[in-house]
């Protein structure tokens, strides 16, 4: 028995120093998964960190290039905004000038119209003349008819005195 009471206690010894190593490596294993798990973590959080950088980057990059898209399309704009003020000035011009063109117009037209009558006037006073030219063309022949019956008569006269004097 006493035997069995020393077995006993050395298996109560053995039990609890297992117990003590199992604790003790219980305490490892926990510490050691603690800190995997924090190494994990941290590689994690660097490759995440890794991503966040690339993807930085890529923003700024684009960042950038929306900036000079911002630049060219101002420079668009202003020369937009130069072009129509170019053509409103050019359409004040032509309206100014089609104003013109119809006060030229409306000219013409009034023109045209004075010249219509003085060309009737004018038709008028040839068809006068023609008529007048007419009667002058009448009255030279009867001037040139009387004037050869006047030098007929003279010559009459001249006759009957030649005959009265003899």
């Amino acid at each position: 028995m006493a035997n069995q009471n020393e077995r006993k206690k050395e298996l109560q010894s053995e039990m609890h120093e297992l117990l003590q190593e199992n604790a003790s490596l219980k305490e490892e294993l926990e510490t050691e998964f603690k800190i995997s798990n924090k190494k994990i973590a941290h590689q994690e959080k660097e490759e995440r960190a890794a991503e966040l950088v690339i993807a930085n980057k890529e923003l700024i990059f684009q960042n950038d290039e929306k900036e000079k898209r911002a630049a060219e399309l101002a420079i668009a704009n202003k020369e937009l905004i130069f072009q129509n003020d170019e053509k409103e000035k050019r359409a004040a011009e032509l309206v100014i000038a089609n104003k013109e063109l119809v006060f030229q117009n409306d000219e013409k037209e009034k023109r045209a119209a004075e010249l219509v009558v003085a060309n009737k006037e004018l038709a008028f006073q040839n068809d006068e003349k023609e008529k007048r030219a007419a009667e002058l063309v009448i009255t030279k022949k009867e001037l040139a008819f009387k004037k050869e019956l006047d030098g007929y008569r003279s010559e009459k006269e001249r006759l009957a005195h030649e005959l009265t004097l003899l």
